[in-house]
């Protein structure tokens, strides 16, 4: 360890975060000159096409889009668990079987639910 005010450890992730707010500063300049700048009336428009709202942009969205949504992020918490899981598989042995359909029955309780209340129907 050093005597300074800074850890020698710290140092190439201090160089890391230097170049990387070097190389986004550098390349958002380097669009400013590039990019091509004509604007005009519509181009300046709320919507980039032009064309008038023709209702307000704050609609209330039904629950069951909430629902679904849900639904999606659990499933997919699910597959992030799986795959470390499968990783060690053979050291887990019959406890780490068990384990996981344990966890994989009760979000197929809960599909099955969700799926009987009707909030996995598009109507």
């Amino acid at each position: 360890m050093g005597s300074g005010a800074v850890p020698e450890n710290y140092i190439p992730i201090l160089i890391f975060i230097g170049a990387a707010i070097a190389v986004g500063s550098v390349t958002l300049f380097l669009g400013r000159f590039v990019r091509p700048n004509r604007p005009y009336r519509a181009k300046m428009a709320p919507y980039e096409s032009g064309s008038p709202l023709f209702q307000d942009a704050r609609v209330q969205f039904p629950m069951r889009y909430y629902i679904i949504a849900m639904l999606f992020v659990i499933f997919d918490i699910e597959i992030v668990f799986m795959f470390p899981w499968a990783v060690v598989f053979t050291k887990l042995g019959l406890l780490g079987l068990v384990e996981m359909a344990v966890f994989i029955a009760i979000l197929v309780v809960g599909f099955w639910y969700a799926w009987k209340k009707g909030a996995l129907e598009w109507e």
